[in-house]
């Protein structure tokens, strides 16, 4: 007997390495047990020491990846990863306005977790204008979330302020990934956001290990996942952070520098 599985969709970057992007996201995806499509932005050519090489896919060729889906698959929920500039950006604004693919789960990969600037200023300033308001949830790390609200965030009230800001460009939800790059640290703290302005905080044990890479692509791809079975937001996002801090705590090593973190530690998720 056939079963039909909900799918999920990951707009994103291929990763060489495995350890982060549509790499992460489809590891992620199957975790959960829902079906993982895809629509690739652009190829990465890296490893554990770093990225050495990229290609952006042709416009037209992203445009087919949405229409093939969109004509066969029953996409219930999607994300979006890493789109590297303004016309990548633009192609998928238009194209997720055009199909419906369910709830969208923005991970503003703008900023990398130690403050370095990913994106130019003209895609920074589409993405801001036109792909977060399309956002059922937006998932900034703290460096993304003080860029975005153009302010420093210094302790619990700034980071609800900088939520807030974000929640007023269009985002129905947000959740600001709190700092963790400091090995002096002994918990990390994100804060949720919701539609209804209920706020709360999820509290993680610190993990100094350099086994961390595809962490935020694996928890917007399992908060999307569930956002495909039908799971509330607010349920979604604990299941994820769950998913997330074990596979950061129970480390595999995978390359010789900075690995990912590891998707088999997982209990098994019904």
């Amino acid at each position: 007997m056939m079963n039909q599985y909900p799918q999920a969709l990951t707009i994103a970057g291929s990763d060489s390495d495995g350890s982060a992007g549509m790499q992460a996201d489809l590891l992620t995806f199957h975790a959960f047990k829902v079906h993982g499509t895809s629509v690739i932005t652009a190829c990465v050519a890296g490893n554990s020491y770093g990225i050495h090489d990229s290609v952006t896919m042709p416009l037209s060729f992203i445009n087919q990846e949405f229409k093939d889906l969109a004509d066969d698959y029953q996409v219930r929920a999607a994300k979006t990863g890493m789109l590297g500039n303004s016309d990548l950006i633009n192609t998928v604004v238009d194209n997720y306005q055009k199909y419906d693919f369910g709830p969208l789960v923005v991970d503003p990969v703008i900023i990398t977790k130690h403050g370095d600037m990913l994106l130019e200023q003209d895609a920074f300033d589409t993405l801001k204008a036109k792909l977060i308001p399309l956002a059922t949830l937006i998932t900034p790390n703290f460096y993304e979330t003080q860029k975005l609200a153009e302010m420093e965030i210094n302790n619990d009230d700034d980071m609800l302020t900088a939520a807030n800001k974000l929640k007023a460009m269009g985002a129905k939800n947000v959740m600001v990934k709190g700092r963790h790059d400091s090995d002096d640290q002994d918990e990390v703290r994100d804060l949720v956001l919701l539609a209804d302005g209920e706020h709360f905080w999820l509290t993680g044990q610190y993990f100094g290990t350099d086994r961390k890479n595809g962490t935020g692509d694996t928890l917007s791809a399992g908060i999307t996942a569930e956002l495909a079975k039908g799971t509330s937001i607010k349920e979604s996002i604990k299941l994820a952070k769950d998913y997330v801090d074990r596979a950061i705590q129970n480390e595999i090593l995978v390359g010789h520098k900075y690995g990912p973190i590891n998707h088999w530690a997982s209990e098994e998720i019904k």
